[in-house]
């Protein structure tokens, strides 16, 4: 497996984050956070809500996963940005 990411991979990231629905997202599962309904990942909130996204299908831990990927990657890709900055200041 390629461990290191090209300009262009980031940018990809970057985009799909970027066209997703606005954050945060966060993950309602039935059971374990309400009584009654189906699972779903609660996009944005107050004037900023949008569509919930509605699971099937998925474990708790992928679900979980997929309402944290919102903030993560786009924080993911900034601290490799930062980092590659910081590199290249000591070349």
């Amino acid at each position: 497996m390629k461990t290191s990411l090209s300009e262009l991979e980031l940018q990809e990231m970057e985009t799909r984050a970027a066209a997703a629905q606005p954050g945060p997202w966060k993950s309602w599962v039935e059971g374990r956070d309400f009584d009654g309904g189906s699972n779903f990942i609660q996009a944005g909130s107050g004037a900023e809500r949008g569509e919930d996204i509605e699971i099937s299908g998925a474990t708790v831990a992928d679900q979980d996963f997929m309402a944290a990927a919102r903030k993560d990657i786009p924080r993911l890709v900034a601290e490799v940005r930062r980092l590659r900055a910081l590199l290249n200041q000591t070349k």
